[in-house]
């Protein structure tokens, strides 16, 4: 997978318009600066394990250092390189700068590079994820660093490394001991295993640092909140593009050959609601202990683990099945026919949202008012990787094909969603009306009912309230400007109210009738808001953080426990109804909001949350594909992988992986993983 990760890199960076050739290796400093090459750019490694760009150890010291390295490369298989640099630049960041040297130098399972910049006091330990030496004790290794280099000591630090990763890896002494035990005596044998094991027990305890533990252990309750909410985000992305990379190979290749990836997304899935349901109750009213909240931070972060390695684990036979390098030429007739298609759609959505405008109040046309524009322009960022997708195969980089023709497939896809969001709110909203004057006429049976009661003072302000909600209705259901759902929330309302105050002079079967009409109206108005709310989340999910996930999530499963109450306690499926229709619309409101704050250069996590804002650029460019996660659910990032990851892929190598705090990956199909090897000193 590093070939193909590399081909990832040169395609992001030629999307952004920058430069993918390798940067040179540091000389001695040249007469002029301007000629020179900044030292904290990717560099190319030296011929030994030691590459000091800013004379941090003195030449004895690289040269034990060397010779310390090169003994732990013949005894262990296990290779460390060491680069030293002033800071990261080009890029800045220290996990992309370290994981980008690794594969420009073309590191393999069993090499690990461990970067040092002495100025900017930052450091970072790249790992394969499939090299010998497990990530969580690659973890270890990198937080056993800290002191040396706090202390500006160096060589210690190397040599703390190399001491770590002593024991990690891999000799020929198992098989040497074997052929002795076979050819020596019993009792003999017995001797040599029992001395041999003692010698090794006593190397290990020498050479590993004492367990410390959970590392979630030592994270403060800020940080705790802060992984759970990332975990929560990049693994809903990742069942999400895993469910529709699925698709794609299910039209392919038949629902009996990709049966098994099925089974596997809704098991994940099901980890992943769970979790939503944790972080619901942490949001809720309900007053938590700390404790309560740090245990369910970690449940939430176990669980989006558990469903992230469930995906990984399946990531090879999908690569496998989809075989996207060699199957290119079909793969991109196929897009072409799905572009062309997705095409008829986006062309009619202009005039189907003004249609809709020319009857509707815009607040009811919210969630879908930008959806003609960013169709269009989802489907020339398609055009622009189907065109270049035809010309890395002539070209013969099959490789560079499949990541642009997987980047067409997601474009296309979301283009067909965003229009055909608004011919469902079509529809939702000719319900909504049809529904009101259901509702309407309900209402006046009720207020005839109502005069045959002995009058009250509750009665008679309910029958105020309701044919003040019945004129208002009358008025707002006809001519331009419409708003069905507030006139069915508003009718709903009036419903409730003059209900609740005769129900008491009712039989129990009407009582029971009228809330089954009650419940039914009220499941379909609260099936439109889930639906319109994950449309939007879908559609805009590069932008859309934790919170109004969790709503719509929540508010599917409260839409789930009205169904199974919906005959055995129709009451009891009300509530979970209408809490459902809050939870979805509050959905639609957070994710409105994070849109906006991610245009203004924001982000749902802060001032700098992920992404940014497109700034007025492009918006058929990289601004869209983000905005629309396209790129986060190709890529493996976040989590500092150095391969593309995740269903949509193949080729051999592993996918490098450096936790530096744990982040998770949303990639094509499967997670990412979860690391500990960088950060400041």
């Amino acid at each position: 997978m590093r070939a193909r990760w590399a081909v990832v890199v040169a395609v992001i960076l030629g999307v952004l318009g920058m430069s993918s050739a390798a940067v040179p290796a540091v000389a001695a400093p040249a007469a002029s600066p301007e000629a020179s090459v900044p030292a904290a750019a990717p560099v190319t490694l030296g011929n030994g394990f030691i590459t000091d760009l800013v004379g941090a150890l003195g030449t004895s010291e690289t040269e034990e250092l060397n010779s310390r390295l090169e003994k732990l490369s013949q005894t262990q298989n296990i290779q460390l390189f060491v680069v030293f640099v002033d800071t990261f630049s080009n890029p800045d960041n220290s996990q992309q700068w370290t994981n980008q040297v690794a594969v420009d130098n073309g590191l393999g399972q069993t090499q690990y590079l461990l970067a040092i910049a002495t100025q900017s006091r930052q450091y970072y330990l790249s790992a394969d994820k499939a090299g010998p030496v497990p990530l969580s004790r690659v973890d270890q290794i990198s937080q056993s660093l800290v002191n040396d280099l706090h202390a500006d000591d160096w060589a210690g630090a190397v040599r703390t490394a190399a001491e770590g990763f002593s024991g990690s890896g891999s000799s020929d002494l198992g098989g040497i001991l074997l052929v002795v035990l076979c050819v020596l005596a019993v009792v003999a044998a017995i001797i040599v295993l029992v001395v041999m094991r003692r010698r090794a027990a006593a190397r290990v305890r020498q050479a590993t640092p004492t367990a410390t533990g959970d590392p979630l252990d030592a994270i403060s309750d800020e940080e705790l909140a802060k992984r759970a909410g990332l975990a929560l985000v990049h693994t809903d992305d990742a069942i999400t593009s895993s469910t529709e990379d699925l698709g794609f190979a299910t039209a392919q290749f038949g629902d009996t050959a990709t049966s098994a990836f099925t089974e596997v997304v809704a098991k994940a899935k099901a980890k992943l609601d769970e979790a939503f349901s944790l972080k619901q109750k942490l949001d809720d009213e309900v007053p938590d202990s700390d404790q309560q909240r740090r245990d369910w931070y970690l449940q939430i972060i176990r669980l989006c683990e558990s469903a992230d390695t469930a995906l990984d684990a399946n990531v090879a036979a999908f690569d496998e099945l989809r075989k996207l390098e060699q199957n290119a030429e079909d793969a991109l007739a196929q897009l072409k026919a799905h572009r062309e298609a997705a095409a008829r759609a986006v062309a009619a959505a202009p005039a189907a949202l003004q249609s809709l405008a020319a009857v509707y109040d815009a607040s009811a046309l919210q969630t879908v008012a930008g959806n003609p524009a960013e169709a269009a322009s989802r489907l020339e960022l398609a055009d622009t990787n189907i065109a270049q997708a035809g010309e890395l195969i002539a070209q013969g980089k099959r490789g560079e094909a499949a990541f642009a023709i997987r980047t067409g497939e997601e474009a296309v896809l979301q283009a067909s969603q965003l229009a055909a969001a608004i011919t469902t709110l079509q529809t939702d909203l000719a319900t909504a009306e049809s529904q009101a004057q259901a509702l309407i006429a309900n209402l006046e049976q009720d207020l005839a009912g109502a005069a045959a009661l002995p009058a009250s003072p509750e009665l008679n302000a309910a029958v105020a309230a309701t044919r003040a909600a019945l004129d208002q209705a009358r008025t707002d259901a006809t001519g331009t400007g419409r708003r069905p759902q507030a006139v069915l929330e508003s009718l709903t309302a009036a419903n409730t109210r003059i209900d609740s105050t005769v129900d008491a002079i009712r039989n129990a079967q009407q009582q029971a009738e009228r809330a089954q009409q009650v419940l039914e109206q009220t499941l379909t108005q609260a099936r439109a808001e889930i639906s319109t709310a994950n449309s939007y989340i879908t559609t805009h999910r590069g932008a859309i953080g934790p919170d109004a996930r969790t709503r719509a999530a929540q508010a599917s499963a409260e839409y789930d426990q009205a169904e199974a109450a919906r005959v055995a306690d129709p009451n009891a499926a009300l509530q979970h109804a209408q809490r459902a229709i809050a939870l979805a619309r509050e959905a639609t409101q957070l994710a409105a909001g994070s849109i906006d704050a991610w245009g203004n250069g924001g982000g749902w996590g802060g001032g700098s949350g992920w992404g940014g804002g497109w700034g007025g650029g492009n918006r058929s460019g990289m601004g869209d594909a983000i905005l629309g996660g396209i790129i986060g659910g190709i890529l493996s990032g976040g989590g500092g992988g150095r391969s593309s990851g995740g269903w949509g892929g193949g080729g051999g190598g592993g996918w490098r992986s450096s936790g530096g705090g744990g982040g998770f990956s949303p990639s094509s199909f499967g997670g990412g993983g979860r690391g500990g090897s960088g950060g400041r000193f």
